[in-house]
């Protein structure tokens, strides 16, 4: 009995190692960076040459001292791609650990207990910040999003007039750059209503850094999120950048005191060696690459225009980075865009990849007050994006256009 489970097990194995190969059959054309971007040359190279470094970082001999040599470089790279003090990044396994981290009503302002009474997150966040991190429920307030998909500042005015400072600071978490629409935030002028009501901000630059200049002093950011995989790093590697050192969330993780105490746990030393490398590659090409991606998708846009008149291309109207398409057909469905699209060999998506195998309707587009049953595909491009990519993407796109349903006849 259990020889035919083993087989039966071994015989699985070997479908399941069949299927990415037979996915990857045909040619293909990815489109799909927001979600996770390939891993670059520079991050790879970098990662292998740190597997070659067998210390610890908090060991005190010679080898220990050159894998701690090797990440004060990585987390200068970091901050340099933000415009931070590196002593005031603390790496994390990702974007959504770090978000966890800094989202807490229990701060210390040195030693000094430092309480966040209240979270304000905008309708449009990512769920890792949606969520509301470390704080309870009904300390966390959503403020809506005009029609163009950017954040309302009179609702965030009136909300942080209404605030009860008795209970302690409040907190706003708002994206620089939406993950869908690609719509770039009034970070800036949410930071001076905030701060002037003695507020925190803690802003999710995911998907600006590598695409558009960030500097937290500009936004006025108290703290700013951060990935590895957007930018061409690794996956499971990201960041917490502080303005300063001196106010800190309490610590998600203890333990050995890793990360000065932020952030306990052996550091993923290969992995944070290859984000270094990659925030240092986006940020000396950040200029080249966004007029470049800038002009293909122009051209990517015109084209679908052109194939349908009745394209809908959410935040269009309002500044967006370069990179991102976020566009509904109408009478064309989800998931069954982005299952088209895939067949044509065409890897794009249907919003934000927070879950596997997840295709569901849009909160962002809830709360821009579309109809989030029209549907909604995300094309996003990158460094290696070409021309020849933004062909491939054109035909696919016309095939499927010409396949919908004629508005009003059911699915």
């Amino acid at each position: 009995m259990r020889g035919e489970n083993f087989k039966e097990n071994a015989s699985r194995l070997k479908d399941l190692d069949r299927e990415p190969k037979q996915a990857m059959a045909i040619a293909r054309t990815y489109l799909d960076w927001n979600a996770t971007a390939p891993l670059s040359r520079a991050a790879r190279q970098a990662m292998m040459d740190a597997y070659d470094l067998p210390g610890n970082a908090s060991s005190v001999h010679g080898e220990g001292r050159a894998a701690r040599a090797a990440l004060a470089r990585a987390r200068a790279q970091v901050s340099a791609l933000v415009g931070a003090d590196s002593q005031a990044v603390t790496f994390t396994s990702g974007a959504t650990e770090a978000a966890n981290m800094v989202l807490t009503p229990q701060f210390r302002m040195g030693r000094a207990p430092l309480a966040v009474g209240h979270l304000y997150v905008s309708a449009i966040e990512h769920p890792a910040l949606r969520e509301g991190g470390r704080f309870a429920p009904d300390s966390v307030s959503e403020i809506p999003v005009t029609r163009t998909g950017l954040l309302d500042l009179d609702a965030l005015t009136n909300a942080l007039e209404a605030h009860d400072s008795n209970l302690g600071l409040p907190m706003l978490a708002l994206m620089l750059v939406n993950n869908e629409t690609g719509v770039i935030q009034p970070v800036a002028d949410a930071a001076r209503l905030l701060h002037a009501k003695g507020g925190l901000l803690v802003v999710d630059a995911v998907q600006a850094v590598g695409r558009i200049p960030v500097d937290m002093a500009e936004l006025g950011a108290d703290f700013l999120i951060i990935s590895s995989h957007k930018i061409g790093g690794p996956k499971g590697v990201g960041a917490l950048v502080a303005r300063g050192e001196v106010m800190m969330p309490l610590p998600l993780i203890r333990g050995g005191g890793q990360e000065k105490g932020h952030r306990s746990g052996t550091e993923n030393f290969p992995g944070i060696i290859g984000f270094g490398a990659a925030a240092e590659e986006a940020l000396a090409l950040l200029g080249e690459r966004s007029v470049r991606i800038g002009g293909l998708r122009f051209r990517l846009e015109a084209g679908m225009r052109a194939l349908a008149a009745d394209l809908i291309v959410h935040g269009a109207d309002v500044e967006r980075v370069a990179n991102t398409t976020f566009f509904t057909l109408p009478g064309l469905k989800s998931e069954t865009g982005q299952i088209a699209f895939d067949l044509e060999g065409v890897a794009l998506s249907a919003g934000a990849a927070c879950a596997s195998g997840k295709v569901g309707e849009s909160h962002v587009l809830a709360a821009m007050g579309c109809d989030p049953g029209l549907g909604a595909l995300r094309i996003s491009l990158g460094p290696d994006t070409t021309d020849t990519d933004i062909d491939a993407a054109l035909v696919a796109f016309g095939k499927v256009a010409g396949r919908r349903r004629p508005a009003g006849q059911a699915a």
